[in-house]
């Protein structure tokens, strides 16, 4: 159990980041003032520390602004309109790309290598894709989508 709470807060990026990242950019855009890391992490349910090192990342590529201070915290560096789930994910590099664990299967022999190159091709294309899809929407559609989704359960 203490092994699986290193590996939550070690310092490279994984997966769960990305999500984790999405809901606090929803969280900050409907907030008007800062936004201290212990209050969105209590209301994703998730860990403070890792999440500071998630909001680290993303204010280092400027969707972020940081506050110290008893007035500090987190808020959205520019319009929620303007900040697209691309920006998110390339901020993050999320984890290793699919190709890396298709790669590790295939062999030194020639099939191998051949598949290798397969994979590489598939899987740059399916990265690129998901980054066009993600350019797509904004921070501002996602919490609007979240307050449809949220009204029609009502």
């Amino acid at each position: 159990m203490q092994l699986e709470k290193i590996d939550k807060c070690s310092g490279s990026p994984n997966h769960k980041w990305f999500g984790l990242s999405l809901q606090a950019m929803v969280i900050l855009a409907r907030k008007s003032s800062a936004c201290p890391s212990s209050e969105l992490a209590g209301a994703l349910k998730s860990e403070a520390t890792m999440l500071r090192r998630v909001l680290a990342k993303l204010a280092k590529a400027n969707l972020l602004e940081t506050r110290e201070g008893r007035d500090g915290g987190y808020r959205l560096s520019r319009g929620p309109e303007a900040i697209t789930l691309a920006d998110v994910y390339l901020a993050l590099k999320v984890g290793e790309p699919l190709s890396s664990g298709m790669l590790n299967t295939t062999g030194m022999h020639d099939f191998g290598q051949e598949m290798k190159q397969a994979f590489v091709e598939i899987t740059d294309e399916v990265e690129r894709k998901t980054i066009e899809v993600l350019q797509q929407v904004t921070i501002k559609q996602l919490a609007e989508k979240i307050c449809a989704l949220k009204s029609q359960q009502l």
